[in-house]
């Protein structure tokens, strides 16, 4: 079984720091959850699988961007308070 590392990830990024690869796997992880697809297989947990899809390389600071969620039909707005039509009242 393979494992997965910080490790990995950094020697990929290029940046021995930790805290810019926790901000690179934040990001990814969030589109996500927006519904873009993972890069890799695997059936592990989003962070876990977002950490191999950067010690892939296939993620990292400059490529981030370029993945994004297909857009979604527009959401139908929903009415605020004060939005409602005065009632016509007929005498």
């Amino acid at each position: 079984m393979a494992r997965i590392t910080v490790e990995d990830c950094l020697s990929q990024i290029g940046n021995e720091n930790r805290f810019s690869l926790i901000h690179l796997a934040i990001e990814r992880v969030k589109q996500h959850r927006k519904g873009a697809p993972f890069l890799v297989k695997c059936k592990n947990k989003e962070i876990v699988s977002t950490l191999r899809e950067i010690a892939s390389g296939q993620v990292d600071f400059t490529t981030i961007k370029k993945f994004v969620a297909p857009k979604e039909d527009a959401p139908t707005p929903i009415a605020q308070k004060g939005d409602e039509q005065p009632e016509q009242v007929s005498l």
